[in-house]
């Protein structure tokens, strides 16, 4: 049975090609007429995902109708031969036949044929169907963390029809010098300037995919020179330490030879990101002298001295003074010569009055 059944199909198969699809400019003599017209329709872009409508005339004294994809029937008249769920019938009349194809996909690209035949002859109407495809990003190097001095290759590969076409850059931190046009972005003997979040772009005339790719780079730490601070008996005293480095440095902090933990002897460590805070809460005489901060990750280590010394209550004065500290008021006199101001106590400025007047006589 199952045999008989496919024989009959491949039979009808056979008489709808034979019906249908004779060869163009094929002499078939009839009453002195071609036997076939057969007429080319203009091209049909369509995007993927969208629905596809495909219909032909039919005209009066129409016996036999089709719709074709390439050497597979879709309909014959009202019969579905597709078995594709996506395709179905919407109009069959004297005047129209129409399908619609659902969810088109990149395989649906290709040529579809509208076969009738009339009483007189048959009668096919091509059209080419192309399918465009956004661009989508199917291949893009993961996030990466290398050393400073490392090359570096970056990948991206897309999908899609038109062809998309893919431009790196780097987007944080902004930087238009750093950019290509490939699918490979090279970027030799990185340094730590370079680290940040890169952009793959891949358009085409259909729409824009974006994917980025964050690119850490490890470098040693590099520590800024230590601020000497001065600090009165009995006062609070901080020293600072602060170091750039990829990872994050660990702080040391070592007086002479011996290092110093936190709370030792009422000595308070605080470490918040690239910055070290060593705070004397109550400066002594012993806790002057000089103080060294070591910062290190595993790529390598980096050191500063920093000293605290003490600072007399006329020092403070004449730190005040140099640093425009003091208000000027009512006693003060501008030299105009210096620009420097100069100034005198009440009793400064009644002997200069006295002085004045003694003077005048």
């Amino acid at each position: 049975m199952k045999m008989a059944v496919a024989s009959w199909r491949r039979c009808v198969v056979m008489s709808l090609r034979l019906l249908f699809l004779l060869p163009a400019g094929l002499p078939v003599r009839s009453q002195g007429e071609s036997q076939s017209d057969n007429k080319q329709m203009d091209n049909i872009t369509i995007r993927q995902g969208e629905t596809l409508f495909l219909s032909c005339s039919q005209g009066d004294f129409v016996t036999h109708t089709a719709w074709l994809n390439r050497s597979s029937i879709l309909y014959a008249g009202e019969d579905k031969w597709s078995v594709d769920p996506r395709v179905s019938l919407v109009t069959l009349n004297q005047d129209e036949f129409t399908i619609k194809i659902e969810d088109v996909d990149l395989t649906d690209e290709g040529q579809y044929i509208c076969a009738v035949q009339t009483s007189r002859r048959p009668r096919t109407t091509s059209v080419h169907i192309i399918v465009q495809v956004p661009p989508k990003i199917v291949n893009l190097s993961k996030d990466l963390v290398v050393n400073e001095g490392s090359n570096v290759t970056l990948m991206c590969l897309a999908n899609g029809k038109p062809e998309p076409a893919i431009v790196w850059r780097i987007i944080s931190p902004s930087d238009d010098s750093l950019s290509s046009d490939n699918e490979v972005l090279e970027i030799p003997f990185i340094s730590r300037y370079r680290a940040g979040v890169y952009e793959c772009t891949a358009a085409n005339d259909i729409a824009v995919d974006t994917q980025t790719v964050e690119l850490t780079v490890n470098f040693p730490p590099s520590i800024s020179d230590g601020r000497d601070v001065g600090v009165t008996l009995g006062q609070r005293g901080v020293l600072l330490c602060e170091a750039d480095a990829v990872p994050e440095a660990d702080f040391e902090w070592y007086r002479d030879d011996r290092r110093i933990f936190n709370g030792f002897d009422g000595i308070e460590i605080e470490d918040d990101g690239p910055l070290s805070k060593l705070t004397f809460f109550n400066v002594s005489e012993a806790d002057y002298g000089n103080y060294s901060c070591v910062a290190i990750n595993k790529l390598g280590s980096a050191n500063t001295s920093i000293v605290l010394y003490e600072m007399t209550s006329s020092d403070l004065e004449h730190t005040a003074f140099e640093n425009n500290d003091l208000l000027e008021g009512p006693g003060a006199v501008q030299d105009g010569s210096s620009g420097t101001s100069t100034v005198f106590t009440p009793t400064c400025l009644l002997l200069i009055v006295l002085l004045h007047l003694l003077l005048k006589f």
